[in-house]
């Protein structure tokens, strides 16, 4: 998740650095684009003490899931941002917004005008922890590329992805990966299919007020350089949910649930449901329930549904494909 801020192009995105990250021949003369990007869950975010320029080194390893927004390109005079869908009012049509920003950094590159009205159509919870804004932002930049014709090469998106945000790279190329640094340097990793169910809270979390709550809790402690977890890495690629359970952590949910104390109810009505685990996604409020099998992820949901706990629920699969052209 990036702390500052705010289905998948190739299997492997180092596999084939020139190829343009959609898979597909482009147009110049396109007159709409749409790209659709999933949603994320951080099933181990180690995060190590602030570093001098305030960002913190982690092991985050994501994994897309099967909630999508989808955001269209279509030729306009200047940058236009719209949005429709769930938490429309808290999205920002300014220049503020990651998509806007995406497509002015690749104008900008390509020496163009960012001449585009890019239409977002929201579905991932905003301020939520699931990178929202960050999937917005790779969105748009596979739209405009392709709507420009650019065939950019894959290692350059990455790097306009990674000055956008800590977990924009991830966004564009979905599936499941490691990210060290501060997030944005993305090892893929292997990863059978699970099962999620996402509770949705009122409201958001500023992802830089959960980092400042988390350096406040940590404050004196010697903190460990964040590792992967091979515990963890292993029962993401055998695919078994029990033996993924025990081994998800997330460093930033004492910081959560310090400044969003409801969201430790929301968790136990969750376990109470049956789920196998669950955790704050991210920087949250969303809250992550890890279930067996699709039947047990109606069962929580509907639990948590009618606990008046949370605002609506989410229900998901991992992993799911990065920013795709449809």
């Amino acid at each position: 998740m990036s702390e500052h801020a705010t289905e998948n192009p190739t299997e492997n995105p180092t596999e084939n650095p020139t190829e343009n990250p959609t898979g597909r021949a482009t147009d110049s003369a396109a007159r709409s684009v749409t790209v659709r990007v999933p949603a994320k869950v951080n099933v181990q975010l180690a995060v190590a003490a602030a570093r001098p320029d305030g960002f913190h080194d982690l092991a985050n390893v994501f994994l897309a899931v099967s909630l999508y927004d989808e955001v269209t390109a279509t030729p306009a005079a200047g940058t236009k941002v719209t949005c429709e869908g769930p938490d429309a009012d808290q999205v920002p049509l300014d220049r503020t917004n990651l998509a806007a920003r995406a497509a002015e950094t690749l104008a900008r590159r390509a020496g163009l005008s960012p001449d585009v009205h890019l239409h977002i159509a929201k579905n991932i919870p905003v301020a939520g922890g699931m990178a929202g804004g960050s999937a917005d932002g790779a969105a748009a930049l596979v739209a405009c590329d392709a709507l420009w014709g650019l065939n950019t090469p894959m290692t350059e998106l990455l790097d306009i992805c990674a000055e956008l945000g800590s977990d924009v790279p991830f966004s564009l190329v979905g599936g499941a990966a490691l990210g060290t640094g501060r997030g944005e340097i993305l090892t893929p990793v292997p990863a059978g299919t699970f099962h999620w169910v996402f509770a949705v809270a009122d409201g958001g979390l500023s992802t830089p007020a959960v980092f400042r709550e988390f350096d406040r809790l940590a404050a004196g402690r010697d903190l460990p350089a964040p590792q992967a977890s091979p515990a963890l890495l292993a029962a993401l690629a055998s695919g078994d949910p029990d033996a993924l359970a025990p081994t998800l952590v997330n460093d930033l949910q004492p910081a959560a649930l310090s400044l969003r104390p409801r969201l430790a109810a929301v968790l136990a009505a969750g376990t109470g449901a049956g789920a196998l685990a669950a955790l704050v996604s991210g920087s949250g409020p969303t809250t992550a329930f890890l279930v067996r099998d699709p039947e047990a992820a109606a069962e929580v949901a509907a639990v948590l549904d009618a606990s008046g706990l949370c605002r609506a629920t989410r229900v998901a699969s991992s992993p799911a494909p990065g920013a795709t052209l449809l």
